[in-house]
């Protein structure tokens, strides 16, 4: 059994694409990322190029990675020896800089006690993330006042100013901004709520791939927080995917935001299965950064929901 490593898009697509599909569910930010990468081409997060790679033994494809810098690698559910030796591959290659690893819970620990045995580094939980299916869409009852509409090119400006407040309060997007937000207008992928013709509020959603969609970036502006907008908007834009023939409506949340995950629940959505990101840093740096997210640690409890440390 083996790891298959490539820079192109379109032979990962060939060799994995199948085994992505097969579960789209399980591989939400896998299979969202392609779609953008596809959609916006190999620089749409950042100037390194795209790697990606799949698993095989005697048979089919049994896992899949890939790694936009400078993001971490974003990998599927993996079985100990490929998670295992996906870590020996990638500590090989001296031409990435790994900083860390996205992946479910068992995945992701794994990966990282064999990426720290290779190279000493020290692993930290940057974000722990739920993800969470809709099962049956309970709109807010009272709903707020407002309606909502689909984002335009008319609101780019308050979307990028939105998404650099998103940015500051959860550090969850690193590349650039405005290419996030211009590529979810692209595609319909941003539902507002209006009051009086204000927006107030906003939620994002993915691409459709494999009959699966996310609901991403829900954001609403501090001032504005506490009155059911971000719900109101996140209800709405469920609603459209429904409406459009979406099977598999998905969002992530922040496992220790208590306030949204009560939310969704709400609203008709059910835990799936939880996602690590994990960060590496040699044993000198991570005695430093204890301290630091000790500080800001009280901070934390009002920031919204992260896009499970990639955006698509």
């Amino acid at each position: 059994m083996a790891w298959t490593v490539t820079y192109d898009l379109e032979e990962f697509r060939a060799a994995a694409g199948g085994f992505l599909r097969a579960r789209p569910a399980r591989h939400t930010t896998l299979l969202t990322v392609v779609s953008s990468l596809v959609a916006a081409g190999s620089g749409r997060y950042g100037d390194q190029p795209p790697v990606y790679g799949w698993w095989t033994g005697a048979g089919p494809v049994e896992g899949a990675f890939l790694c936009t810098p400078p993001y971490p690698p974003l990998l599927s559910e993996l079985s100990g020896e490929a998670a295992r030796e996906l870590a020996r591959t990638l500590a090989r290659d001296g031409e990435r800089q790994i900083t860390g690893v996205n992946a479910g819970r068992e995945t992701a620990e794994t990966f990282a006690t064999a990426w720290q045995a290779l190279t000493g580094a020290v692993s930290g939980v940057e974000q722990a993330h739920r993800l969470y299916r809709l099962d049956g869409l309970t709109p807010p009852d009272p709903a707020p006042p407002g309606r909502p509409r689909t984002a335009t090119t008319a609101d780019r400006d308050l979307l990028i100013t939105w998404c650099e407040g998103f940015t500051r309060e959860t550090g969850a997007l690193r590349g650039d901004v405005a290419a996030l937000v211009d590529d979810k207008l692209g595609h319909g992928g941003i539902t507002l709520w209006e009051l009086d013709g204000r927006p107030v509020a906003c939620a994002g959603i993915t691409r459709t791939v494999a009959e699966m969609a996310r609901v991403a970036l829900v954001y609403t502006p501090p001032e504005l927080r506490g009155r059911g907008y971000a719900g109101a908007a996140t209800a709405a834009v469920s609603r459209a995917a429904r409406d459009a023939g979406v099977k598999e409506i998905l969002l992530f949340t922040d496992v220790a935001n208590p306030t949204s995950n009560a939310l969704y629940q709400r609203l008709g959505y059910r835990p799936l299965e939880d996602h690590l990101v994990l960060s590496f840093s040699s044993a000198s740096s991570a005695s430093s950064a204890s301290s630091a997210s000790s500080a800001s640690s009280a901070s934390s409890a009002g920031r919204r929901d992260p896009e499970q440390g990639h955006p698509s």
